[in-house]
């Protein structure tokens, strides 16, 4: 049977701290003026949102033709809106600053 470790035998094991040396901080770089566990807001562009909204019309139209009947123009007409702000937010470049 193998030896098993002892509580105590890992510095800061049981503190937190296991895995940090002296100097290393826990908050990445890109986080370093923000609290630990803090995240900045992105609340994106108005452009991003306009897409976004444009897409979600599609998805109530289409959906929505499908509980009434299915009604396929109106289906359709929904698939067609949801594809222009598809269009949209990749013409916009809707991901482009993601991280």
């Amino acid at each position: 049977m193998a030896d098993q470790v002892g509580s105590g035998t890992v510095s800061g094991a049981t503190d937190g701290t296991a895995g940090y040396g002296p100097g290393v901080s826990d908050v990445a770089p890109a986080e370093a003026g923000h609290a630990p566990g803090e995240h900045p807001h992105f609340s994106g562009r108005p452009v991003s949102w306009v897409s976004v909204v444009i897409i979600v019309i599609g998805f109530i139209l289409g959906g929505a033709a499908l509980v009434a009947g299915p009604l396929w123009p109106l289906f359709w007409t929904g698939a067609g809106v949801a594809a222009v702000g598809c269009i949209l937010a990749v013409s916009v470049g809707i991901f482009n600053d993601w991280y």
